[in-house]
């Protein structure tokens, strides 16, 4: 039988304990100085890491200062310093593109709402939600890799879609626990619950998993 909401609600309550003992410290690993900066550098992630992009993100704002100096460059002058990251030319198309567009619509300010951001080249929400959680502080859901797989391991939902993730897992959490509750999954990911061999005997969250007590009980030989 499948979880009520009430029931799913208290799991990740439980869940969300345990990851917050588990990385108390966890945040946005990304750099920036400024919403611009999160923006660009969030937009670089895609199909990279986070220390590439925190490598390659200070020669970039050296050369290109704010939103009005992106504005002013092609994209080709912004791609031999994002060249080493994947996707680089449509990432240098769609950041000057972005920069166009908040110079020409919003005075030259990043916007703060994630319907505003959605209309920036290149910008889906799993971007919007980083720039208004991490650059304004205002609640978020970060839907990346690590976050769909894991939530999906421990049986939050049977989704596949980014965009209805966000939105199946956001009616569990109240707003103010988004924030924290993303980045300590997206951690969990990165660190213990692999897309290929996760290691779950020493899993904080085995006890709420079922993907992860399922693979115990068949190492164990039960």
């Amino acid at each position: 039988m499948a979880e009520t909401l009430g029931a799913l609600k208290a799991r990740i309550a439980g869940i969300g304990k345990r990851l917050a003992s588990a990385y108390p410290d966890a945040g946005c690993a990304l750099v920036f100085m400024d919403p611009w900066e999160c923006l660009v550098s969030t937009i670089l992630s895609a199909q990279s890491t986070d220390r590439k992009v925190n490598e390659a993100a200070p020669a970039l704002f050296g050369r290109f200062p704010g939103v009005k100096a992106f504005a002013k460059a092609e994209p080709s002058d912004v791609e031999p310093f994002i060249k080493v990251l994947g996707l680089y030319r449509a990432k240098a198309k769609n950041i000057v593109g972005s920069a166009r567009a908040i110079l020409s619509a919003h005075g030259g300010v990043v916007p703060d709402t994630i319907d505003e951001l959605v209309k920036l080249p290149g910008v889906g929400r799993k971007t919007a939600n980083c720039v208004v959680l991490n650059a304004y502080g205002k609640p978020g859901i970060m839907c990346d890799t690590h976050f769909c797989r894991i939530t999906k391991r421990l049986g939050l939902h049977d989704l596949d879609d980014p965009d209805k993730i966000e939105f199946a897992v956001a009616r569990l959490l109240p707003p103010e626990r988004w924030g924290d509750f993303s980045h300590r999954v997206i951690v969990h990911g990165r660190e213990c619950c692999h897309s290929r061999r996760p290691e779950c005997p020493r899993c904080p969250l085995l006890q709420e998993c079922p993907c992860g007590r399922a693979e115990s009980t068949w190492l164990a030989g039960v």
